[in-house]
């Protein structure tokens, strides 16, 4: 029997990373057979990761005034102590995602929360007060900063596996999911280490954080087998010639600048919009709290709710949706800026509109400009976004005071504020072509 070969049209032929179809039994790159459900327990692994490390950096400055009177800071020496896992996750993520694209997400998440384990638990052990002793502030900051550093693997490596096991219609929900666990582990950390730095100490704060990075190892080791994403030496090899860097793609890097303009307006409310509340128009620090609080909510839903809703379009719209959340938090800030003589509760309903637009962006930007890379290429990429993330984190509380040492609080809300907020929408590439995606 003779073969019929045909000429395939580029349209007909499949991706070197193809998705996985949803109702099949597929083979993890360990060989193992799984489920159509199990996807959804790599989700959870993802989210417990996540949560875990979000404890830790998102955590550790709500008992910030504790930490002050434990360790007898300075305002400087707590500013640098509280800047330290923040700056250590800069420094890293675009390394960690193109090591869990060349090696794989379960070595590199192994390794890490390993890592941020270990550092926890020397901060545990070593670095906390006790006996009339208090432990040098830069031997902290600096074990913090490597408890950044290693942690910030879980950022681009969780999201690597949710995009290899997830077909292209769920990934904008399921990544939305992920991301919506860092705001959820800030607020297990702002519920449970306040308390214990009150009551038993400083070493079961650090105590607590150690035992939830420990476990989220654990599930990492137990059940993560990474994606069936070029499990072979020839379609990797395939995959490495046939698909760009995402850091030599101006289009990845401008949809990651916007992540960066975006993170300005969004830590301006929830680092010094308190501050502002409170000084400016005498706000309670009670409503303050509440205020915060629902601008973390409606954050974490409109982060899922913007994931569903782009996934039930086929992924398109995400540009978009950024892009009108960028303008309508432009003209919050603006408002408040130019306006600052309105009532408060009018100011106060600006900034939490402006404030959980701000936070609830994350979700179908990550589902992206990972959808962008392409699977086999994501962790690279979502290791530029929170390198993105993570340094507009870092720049904003260092900007907010210099501005109002020398302007007023009007130009931090137009300068911090909408400004970043116009350029993101500037910035941000135009959809693709339905064809083209």
């Amino acid at each position: 029997m003779s073969e019929q070969v045909t000429d395939l049209t580029p349209q007909q032929i499949p991706a070197v990373a193809a998705p996985p179809p949803s109702d099949e039994i597929l083979l993890g790159r360990s060989g193992k057979a799984h489920g159509p459900r199990y996807k959804w327990g790599i989700l959870g692994i993802g989210i417990g990761a996540q949560a875990a490390f979000s404890a830790a950096f998102q955590g550790i400055p709500t008992s910030g005034s504790l930490l002050q009177s434990a360790y007898r800071l300075s305002a400087s020496q707590l500013g640098l102590v509280l800047a330290a896992v923040t700056c250590g996750i800069f420094v890293t993520d675009v390394f960690w995602g193109i090591m869990s694209d060349r090696i794989g997400e379960r070595r590199v998440l192994i390794t890490g929360l390993s890592g941020t384990t270990l550092a926890l638990a020397a901060v545990t052990v070593f670095l906390v007060p006790g006996g009339g002793a208090v432990p040098a502030y830069g031997a902290l900051a600096a074990v913090l900063f490597l408890a950044g550093a290693l942690g910030g693997c879980v950022n681009g490596a969780s999201g690597r596996a949710v995009m290899g096991w997830f077909p292209p219609h769920k990934r904008g929900f399921a990544i939305s999911l992920r991301v919506a666990a860092v705001p959820a582990g800030g607020a297990i950390g702002a519920a449970v280490l306040p308390p214990l730095a009150l009551g038993p100490g400083f070493r079961w704060v650090f105590g607590f954080l150690t035992l939830f990075c420990l476990l989220a190892t654990v599930a990492v080791v137990l059940w993560l087998d990474e994606p069936p994403l070029a499990r072979t030496k020839a379609t990797a090899d395939q995959a490495a010639t046939s698909v760009p860097n995402p850091l030599l793609r101006w289009d990845i890097w401008r949809v990651a600048i916007t992540a960066f303009l975006l993170d300005l307006p969004q830590f301006t409310v929830l680092t010094f919009g308190s501050v502002y509340l409170h000084e400016v128009k005498h706000l309670s620090l009670g409503t303050i709290a509440g205020l915060l609080v629902v601008v973390q909510v409606l954050g974490a839903v409109s982060r899922v709710w913007g994931g569903r809703w782009t996934d039930r379009r086929g992924g398109r719209n995400r540009r978009t949706l950024v892009t009108v959340y960028s303008w309508v938090i432009a003209l919050g800030f603006t408002v408040v800026g130019l306006f600052g003589s309105a009532p408060a509760w009018l100011v106060a309903a600006l900034l939490v509109v402006s404030g959980f637009l701000a936070c609830g962006w994350h979700g179908v930007h990550y589902a992206e400009i990972a959808t962008m890379a392409g699977a086999e290429r994501s962790g690279t990429a979502l290791g530029l976004e929170n390198t993105m993330v993570f340094g507009g984190a870092f720049v904003t509380p260092l900007l907010i005071p210099a501005l109002l040492s020398v302007s007023s609080w009007s130009v931090v809300m137009l300068v911090v504020g909408a400004a970043p907020a116009v350029l993101s929408a500037l910035v941000m590439p135009r959809e693709p072509k339905a064809a083209a995606r």
